[in-house]
């Protein structure tokens, strides 16, 4: 709601702008910053805005935080179900149990396929080998454009306007 109460607002603040300076062409722009400050309420909806987005950087922020915890407690339970899995195993195995049978599950021991075990990656055939997509390293090359290099195919964009907003 408060965007698109920021766009009217700005449509307002435009108008009066012109308005204005159709009506006195030579107001300077102080005068016509002050007038149009007071006319509108475009700087508090702006000043909203720029609140909501730091609301929601700060959310964003925290829900970041919370999935690397819950990402590295996924994975402390995926090891303690398999070592609990392979302390099963070896039990099983050694008091030659072949099936477990119970209410809510069955265990059984049972022959696994044979896996590959590498011994020497570069005695591999190529042809074994999946070929990656090659990916633009654009730090690299804004570094070197930035030491004055000429490198076909790019260059500096003009710098644009930015929005910076310290909280401290």
């Amino acid at each position: 709601m408060i965007v698109g109460l920021a766009a009217s607002e700005a449509l307002r603040h435009r108008i009066w702008k012109d308005r204005l300076l159709e009506q006195v062409p030579d107001l300077d722009e102080v005068t016509l910053a002050d007038t149009l400050e007071g006319l509108t309420d475009l700087r508090e909806i702006l000043a909203e805005l720029v609140r909501s987005a730091l609301v929601d950087e700060a959310l964003c922020t925290g829900l970041s935080t919370r999935l690397s915890e819950m990402r590295a407690r996924a994975h402390r339970l995926e090891v303690r179900a398999e070592r609990k899995r392979a302390m099963v195993l070896a039990a099983m195995a050694e008091a030659h149990i072949q099936t477990l049978v119970l209410p809510d599950f069955t265990a059984s021991l049972k022959r696994a396929p044979p896996a590959v075990e590498v011994l020497a990656e570069e005695a591999i055939p190529q042809s074994f080998w999946k070929p990656q997509p090659p990916k633009l390293d654009r730090q690299a090359l804004l570094s070197s454009l930035k030491k004055g290099a000429t490198i076909a195919g790019v260059c500096l964009a003009a710098s644009g306007l930015q929005l910076s907003v310290r909280t401290k």
